[in-house]
């Protein structure tokens, strides 16, 4: 039960614009922001012919000027969607792991040097597009995602001397709390932030209760998976993308 309802929770952290049922399939639209937003997600049981459905899917996405991309896992539905997939000439691309982690297994620790700081929605993006070094122009549908969570959601900044050097997003749902947009400043790297963040959000959906926390990360991140080890976040499943 609990890759589904983490699978459930994460879809419901990062809402698409739009959204279409579909014999069991969940079809997602954002204007192409993310393709975690702007794919297929064959969560539950189908009963139409695959590739008739595969080929509605395509023609629905192509009406909105989208490429068709199908998010995978390893419990998708059917288990043959992502063999069928390859023989229409999808590529596989951008293998991640959804790792978990019980906060009900202690008190996370904190490092006493910085602050998290709650910001509004349109001073966190102000921090998250320079830490991202992207313009304001670029995030308007990422903005409008963060506006759509129907959750409780947590905007946030890690503040050292008054400065801002990392920020994230965390969304609590039912007991299951999600972290989302997790970046440092560039020009800050390397020094603990990234630990400092998580460590902070965590001990704070602890304080709320929260007795699940999940993330994320692409199987290439080294780095990051690195990171998450320190909280031994543990892997639960993997999901991946099929385009054409």
């Amino acid at each position: 039960m609990l890759p589904n309802r983490i699978e459930e929770a994460s879809l419901n952290a990062w809402p698409a614009l739009q959204q279409i049922l579909f014999d069991g399939w969940i079809l997602r639209f954002a204007r192409g922001y993310t393709k975690r937003a702007n794919s297929v997600n064959p969560l539950y049981g189908s009963s139409l012919d695959l590739h008739e459905k595969v080929a509605v899917c395509e023609e629905l996405y192509a009406n909105k000027g989208l490429r068709s991309v199908f998010r995978l896992t390893s419990f998708s539905s059917p288990p043959d969607i992502d063999q069928v997939l390859e023989s229409r000439g999808y590529r596989k691309i951008d293998t991640t792991f959804l790792l978990h982690l019980d906060l009900g297994d202690g008190e996370i620790q904190l490092a006493p040097s910085c602050e998290l700081r709650v910001e509004e929605l349109d001073d966190w993006m102000d921090v998250f597009c320079r830490f991202s070094e992207t313009s304001m122009e670029k995030h308007q549908t990422h903005k409008e995602i963060l506006q759509a969570i129907p959750s409780r959601q947590l905007l946030v900044s890690l503040v050292d001397s008054g400065q801002p050097v990392a920020c994230g997003l965390g969304v609590l749902e039912r007991g299951y709390f999600g972290l989302f947009d997790l970046i440092t400043d560039p020009q800050r790297r390397n020094k603990g932030y990234g630990t400092q963040l998580v460590s902070r959000l965590l001990r704070w959906a602890q304080e709320q209760g929260a007795g699940h926390a999940y993330l994320q990360v692409m199987s290439v991140n080294k780095p990051a998976r690195h990171l998450y080890s320190k909280f031994e976040f543990e892997s639960v499943y993997q999901y991946w993308y099929r385009i054409c």
